[in-house]
Parts: C-alpha cells; sequence; structure tokens
C-alpha cells in the first residue's frame, strides 16, 4: 500500500460523529501539507472541499463538553482588526486563517493555585484525535520538545505540581547531557575577547558553534521548559545567528537570553539595550546627536515592549531614540560603551514617560529609567503575555487568558518564570489539547527526543551539525530567522508540501539511524514482543511509548498495513518492517500537532 493509500484508509476509517474530510484532508492526515484532516478529527468540523489552507485554522478550536454549553460559551465576533490593525504578524497571520468562520464557541477559562487543580477542572477532553483525560501527556507535548522515557518517569514520580517547580527552577535538576552536548561547541557563547582570539576577523565559526550548541541543549537537555523558555525570549528580543555580529552575538545569547529567561523581563531588557549586538544590529552605534538613527528607538516600542497596541506615535519614535542615543559599542574589543556627546539632550517624553533629560552625562540613566517604564507598561505586560500564551496554548489564545497573563505579570515585577508558571495555573491550558502544531525545529528535535536517540560516548558534534544545515534547509535553525521580530510562532506560517516531506524524511533518518554519532534504539526494541505479539498489539504499544496515549485503532491499523503488515497477524519481525510503522505514527496528526 503507498503512504497516499495509507492516508486515505486512515481518514475513511476513523472520522467519528459523520465528520466529512476533504480530499485534501485525505492526502494530509499523515502530514502537514496541509493540517485539514487534523482539523476534522479534532473537532473542527472541516466541510467537505473546504481549502487546505484555510482549513489549517480550525484545528486551534475544541468543541464544549455538552453539559458545558450552556453556562460556558461565548460568542466571539470575528472582527480581530476593529482597532486598527494586528498587534503582531503572528496574530495577522492566524487571524487570517479565521476568515471562513463567523463565530467560534470558546470555553473562558480560569485562575488556580495548582497546575493539577487547573488541569482537574479543565475535564476531559473533547478532541477527536486526544480524547479523555490525559494531562501527563499534554503536559509533556507542551513543556518539553518531546518527551523521552525518562521524562514520563520523572513526571510519574512528582506529580504536575512538582515536575513543573523543578522545571522552573532549572538549577535544581542535574543536567549532565544536556551541559555535555553544550561543551561539543567552544566557542558556543563564546565573550568577544575569545572569539576575537579564536577566530578570523569576520568570520561565522562563533555563531554557528553557539547556534548549533543551542540545539543540542534543547535535543539532550533535561530542563526542557527552560529551553523553551530561553527559544521564546531569543526571538522576542532577537539578534540573529548567524549575522553581522560575529564576535557579539554569541555572548548576547548567554549573557542577556539565557541569564535572564526565568528572571525579570526588565532585567533582559536593560541587559539587551546595553549589549554590542543589539546596538549593532539595530544602529544605534550608528546613532549620532545630529543625525539620530531610528531603527532601535521604533523597533524597542513595536517588537520589545508595548508594540502597536501601544498607540505609540511617530513623535514617540524620534524621543525614543533619542533616549537611546549614545548607547555604542568598541568593534575592536566588542565592549559596550556609552559617549555622552552623541547624546541628544533636551525634555523628552514617550507616552506616559518624560524626562527633562539636561545633560549628556546623565543620558544613560534616563535611558535606563525609559526601559523600566516601557517593561512595566500594561501594553507590554500583554504583549509578552500573549507571546508566552501562543507558544504553550493556541496560536490565537483568549483575550481573557492574555490579560489574566499580563495581571501576573505585572504583579510580580515583570517575572518571566511567574508569568510562565501561571499559564499552567490556568485551565486553559489544559482544555487546549491538540491544537498546537510542531514547527520543523520541534518536529526534529522532538523526534530525536522521543525515540530517545543520545550522543554516543565519544562525544562527537558531527551529527548535530548536520541537523542543524538540515534545519537550514527547512528555513528553521536555532536564532536564524534574519529580520528583527524573530521567527513566526504559529501554524499558517510553516505549511506546505516541501515541509511535509522534509519531516517525512527526517523521521525515517532517525527511526532507522542513518547518522554516525548517535546512539539509537532499534525500532523493534521500541516496544517488548513474544511469538505470539500481534501487529496490533506491538505498535499500540510503540504508540503509547512515542505519544504516552493510544491513538484509535483505525489510526493504528492504517498505519500497520501501510508497512505491508495486518493488524491481526503477527508483530514486525525485523527493524525495516518495524521501522515503517514507527515513521508513520511519527508522521501522523499524532505527533505533529500540540
Amino acid at each position: 500500500m503507498s503512504k497516499t493509500e495509507s492516508s486515505t484508509a486512515i481518514a475513511d476509517a476513523s472520522v467519528p460523529d459523520a465528520v466529512v474530510v476533504s480530499n485534501a484532508g485525505r492526502r494530509a492526515l499523515f502530514g502537514l501539507g496541509t493540517i485539514a484532516a487534523a482539523s476534522a478529527l479534532t473537532g473542527a468540523g472541516l466541510a467537505t472541499g473546504a481549502a487546505p489552507a484555510s482549513a489549517a485554522s480550525a484545528v486551534r478550536t475544541q468543541p464544549l463538553p455538552t453539559k458545558a454549553v450552556a453556562k460556558k460559551t461565548r460568542d466571539v465576533a470575528f472582527e480581530p482588526f476593529a482597532d486598527g490593525g494586528p498587534e503582531t504578524r503572528d496574530v495577522s497571520m492566524a487571524s487570517a486563517y479565521e476568515k471562513n468562520v463567523s463565530t467560534t464557541a470558546t470555553r473562558v477559562g480560569k485562575q488556580y493555585s495548582k497546575a493539577s487543580a487547573a488541569a482537574k477542572a479543565a475535564g476531559a477532553s473533547s478532541s477527536k484525535l486526544f480524547p479523555g483525560s490525559n494531562a501527563r501527556a499534554h503536559l509533556l507535548r507542551r513543556a518539553t520538545f518531546g518527551s523521552r522515557p525518562r521524562d514520563l518517569a520523572d513526571l510519574k514520580k512528582y506529580g504536575v505540581d512538582k515536575w513543573l517547580a523543578r522545571q522552573l527552577s532549572p538549577s535544581t535538576i542535574t543536567d549532565t547531557h544536556g551541559i555535555a552536548a553544550w561543551k561539543l561547541f567552544p566557542l558556543a557563547g563564546a565573550s568577544p575577547a575569545k572569539v576575537l582570539k579564536s577566530v578570523e576577523r569576520y568570520s561565522w565559526d562563533a555563531v554557528y558553534e553557539t547556534a548549533q550548541a543551542s540545539l543540542a541543549r534543547q535535543v539532550f537537555s533535561q530542563r526542557q521548559l527552560y529551553e523553551i523558555v530561553v527559544d521564546i525570549f531569543a526571538n522576542h528580543l532577537h539578534v540573529p545567528l548567524p549575522g553581522e555580529q560575529w564576535h557579539t552575538a554569541p555572548d548576547y545569547l548567554v549573557k542577556v537570553i539565557r541569564a535572564n529567561a526565568l528572571g525579570s523581563f526588565s532585567t533582559m531588557l536593560l541587559a539587551a539595550m546595553k549589549h554590542p549586538a543589539m546596538l549593532n544590529f539595530l544602529n544605534n552605534d550608528e546613532s549620532r546627536k545630529s543625525n539620530v538613527n531610528e531603527n532601535l528607538g521604533r523597533e524597542l516600542l513595536e517588537l520589545h515592549t508595548v508594540g502597536i497596541a501601544g498607540k505609540y506615535t511617530e513623535d514617540d519614535v524620534r524621543a525614543s531614540a533619542s533616549i537611546l542615543s549614545g548607547r555604542t559599542w568598541d568593534y575592536d574589543t566588542g565592549v559596550y560603551e556609552y559617549n555622552a556627546s552623541e547624546h541628544v539632550t533636551g525634555p523628552v517624553k514617550v507616552l506616559g514617560f518624560s524626562h527633562s533629560n539636561a545633560t549628556g552625562s546623565g543620558g544613560e540613566a534616563v535611558g535606563d529609567a525609559y526601559l523600566k517604564y516601557l517593561a512595566k507598561h500594561p501594553s507590554t505586560a500583554r504583549a509578552i503575555a500573549r507571546k508566552i500564551a501562543v507558544r504553550f496554548v493556541s496560536d490565537t489564545p483568549s483575550d481573557d487568558l492574555v490579560n489574566r497573563l499580563a495581571a501576573v505579570y505585572l504583579k510580580h515585577n515583570t517575572s518571566i518564570r511567574k508569568t510562565v508558571e501561571a499559564v499552567f495555573l490556568s485551565s486553559d491550558f489544559w482544555m487546549s489539547v491538540g491544537v498546537r502544531m510542531r514547527r520543523p525545529l520541534e518536529d526534529a528535535v522532538g523526534t530525536l527526543r522521543v525515540l530517545d536517540v543520545r550522543l554516543k560516548s565519544s562525544g562527537s558534534k558531527e551529527p548535530l551539525s548536520w541537523l542543524y544545515w538540515e534545519l537550514n534547509e527547512a528555513g528553521h535553525t536555532p536564532h536564524g530567522w534574519a529580520p528583527p521580530n524573530g521567527y513566526p510562532d504559529v501554524a499558517a506560517a510553516w505549511l506546505g508540501a516541501g515541509a511535509m516531506i522534509q519531516r517525512w524524511n527526517m523521521h525515517r533518518t532517525f527511526v532507522y539511524g542513518w547518522w554516525n554519532g548517535l546512539s539509537y534504539v532499534k525500532p523493534m526494541a521500541l516496544a517488548k514482543k513474544t511469538t505470539t505479539t500481534t501487529a496490533l498489539a506491538w505498535t499500540t504499544k510503540v504508540a503509547d511509548r512515542l505519544f504516552t496515549m493510544k491513538p484509535s485503532r483505525a489510526h493504528l491499523e492504517a498505519a500497520i498495513r501501510g508497512a505491508g503488515l495486518t493488524p491481526g497477524g503477527l508483530a514486525p519481525t525485523y527493524d525495516w518492517q518495524a521501522g515503517k510503522i514507527v515513521a508513520l505514527l511519527l508522521d501522523s496528526p499524532y505527533f505533529q500537532l500540540r
């Protein structure tokens, strides 16, 4: 049976409640060329013949349990730009897919004192693909890049609340493998001085090593939630790797982003606005008293803090740039400097911030006060809250959730840790089962983790470099987005037939262990069997190991038939045959959706 026939068989056999899947959805069920079929299976009610691209947005919507409809439903009018325009690029992209739907029933969540209580309050999932109650599986899909067997064992050992507490305090977790993987790259996170001593001028060796070391940490670290938050804020206060900042960007990732990822956003912002990598990337080092460069001043408002929703003006942009004037660096040493003689003096006003700004020597302190004001601005709180909610909950999180997270952010003095924690204390998180899609990097890293692939004891960094360049072809390396707005974090940005084929190929590479330097679990060893174990029983065990849940029997049987076996026949007897089943499971929405 061909891959297309196998996909069709699953779609034919599995769509409950008379939901009809389009032909495009049938072809897509085992891939992400479109996620139309997954939309139907998660209860979005995709109509016959619906256009694949427009159908993708439906994945985010969960149907309501019948008993909840009367009291916990509200109609959301689809006027996302009624206030003048989308707040961000991601809001615009995600909203564009919703124009085919007039209204959507949305459950309004609440905050709880414990994550376990929020999970209990959320109740059973109504997802067609992920039905019932499985808080562990949902948590591991969202709070890790992919769950290794040890992750599940730790979650069972500590329980939801303690497991989250440990992840939110990463220093309490021994991270032998993550640290060892990072150390394979000697220039990862290197100071400008070290880079200058170690590589030829303008060489990208240090930035490539830093990006590849970041990838290594995502694959091998036990501090998974921390690595996810690092990724969020590396894209928020974004400096690309690689870029012109060849000798300063590695230090920026470590000293600004990683050092403050679960700390105070205010502290992170102040550090970013004094770091040579950011000052150079957004041209503040070109700003002169006689000719102020507005790039950093503008992006500080638009991307880093209040956003368009903050309703700043062009006068605010000019004042913002003036306040930041004088912040520069020494190219020969890579060290930050403040040049008082190039700071624009005179009264300044941006939104609700004003200052006499009387002297050049006091200009740096004025800038610090301005940055602290922006960090604590309500619009910044909403922008940070939305970014966190998108990563962990939905491409289009409710305003109600965003407002609750923003309140936590402000109450706790811009604490990122508290804001992230508040997501898991919301029933919104636990109700959002299966509505997020893995991006290319998350798919590849997640595949390595669920297959429990490890570095060999020899400690070669070569396979991580190969992975980096494979992801470069997919357009999604760590910190690799060239513009200052960071990678898009919504499904709409990542759909396409080419991306689907790349994912399929990567799955087979890791299932069959085609790259040297890594230690693999052979497909046959993913689940125990006897001489009488059926293909269905074995495949069920494999799926449970990969996904921490059991897919529907119809889907399992279709994967088995796609590998040339019969469900009631004997389990596969050699790795090539077993690997076909494992790869098809990874191709499916059970892995592609989170």
